[in-house]
């Protein structure tokens, strides 16, 4: 049996004490009711030296894990859609989770698909399964909503962005723990030479995504630890978010760059403490060689 080490060990006895007593006082406050409204904005360039010309300064936005029904509510996803419209996106992507429990879900509010639709970007909209949209018999109902708002889904897939003549290749695979991914297929068109941005709901797939040619591996699922302890780090990780959990990381030698939201919503706990709600918004730039 694998033997525990002391940090896990204290963060699993600290996560089961916070699961039973709930967080208590200002803190159980803020982390209930205040953190999880505090959407942040995260703003990264991307430099690489195969981004055509024609596509410095074009704007990619990512939003992921809105987990409808869990303490996130639609009158939320119109601000956030508002939001995410106001700063005029050449492309938008939703990297998966759009419903918390789909087998209970009230499908037939026409509300949702009318908010989604508002979002807009020149150059379309994109999105990938997460574990949440294939569980509770949701991938049927999840891919019908997304595609009547406008959204086209990659699953295993990949298509080209076009600007001034010139492209980048777009790829989405399933879901990796309810799905079918199979990243062979999604790349088997491309040319290698251009640049390749590669959607993936879990973050620790990039493992093996770095085998190939792929410059950037956009993810979600890990909600950023959703509680994070000083001293004790991540408290919720889920599987195949527990070695990428937020931000930028660079994996394998090409290298592929991998960049993990913290989402919107939460799961499983009603908190966010010292991790806030993120949109993310990625803006190419031609790099050097």
């Amino acid at each position: 049996m694998k033997k525990m080490s002391r940090r896990s060990f204290l963060k699993k006895i600290f996560g089961s004490f916070l699961t039973f007593i709930g967080l208590s006082g200002g803190t159980y406050y803020y982390a209930r009711y205040i953190e999880p409204d505090l959407l942040t904005v995260q703003d990264t360039v991307i430099s690489k030296a195969n981004i055509p010309d024609s596509f410095e300064g074009f704007k990619i936005i990512q939003f992921s894990d809105t987990h409808l029904g869990f303490h996130y509510n639609l009158d939320q996803l119109k601000k956030l859609a508002e939001k995410i419209n106001q700063l005029e996106p050449d492309l938008i992507l939703f990297t998966g989770d759009l419903v918390d429990e789909p087998q209970s879900y009230n499908w037939q509010n026409a509300r949702l698909v009318s908010i989604l639709s508002l979002l807009h970007a020149p150059h379309g909209k994109y999105w990938i399964y997460g574990n949440h949209d294939h569980g509770g018999y949701g991938t049927q109902k999840v891919k019908a909503v997304m595609q009547e708002s406008g959204f086209k889904l990659l699953q295993n897939e990949q298509t080209s962005i076009a600007r001034n003549g010139e492209e980048i290749t777009l790829a989405g695979l399933d879901d990796v723990m309810l799905g079918q991914p199979d990243i062979e297929q999604a790349l088997r068109e491309s040319n290698e030479e251009r640049f390749h941005l590669l959607m993936v709901h879990e973050p620790d797939y990039a493992d093996k995504v770095q085998r190939y040619p792929v410059d950037v591996q956009l993810s979600g699922h890990s909600h950023g630890g959703q509680i994070q302890i000083p001293l004790l780090g991540y408290l919720i990780t889920p599987p195949y978010a527990e070695k990428y959990v937020e931000g930028h990381y660079t994996v394998g030698d090409y290298p592929l760059n991998l960049y993990v939201t913290r989402g919107i919503g939460t799961t499983r706990l009603p908190y966010r403490l010292l991790c806030r709600p993120e949109i993310n918004i990625y803006q190419l730039s031609k790099g050097g060689a």
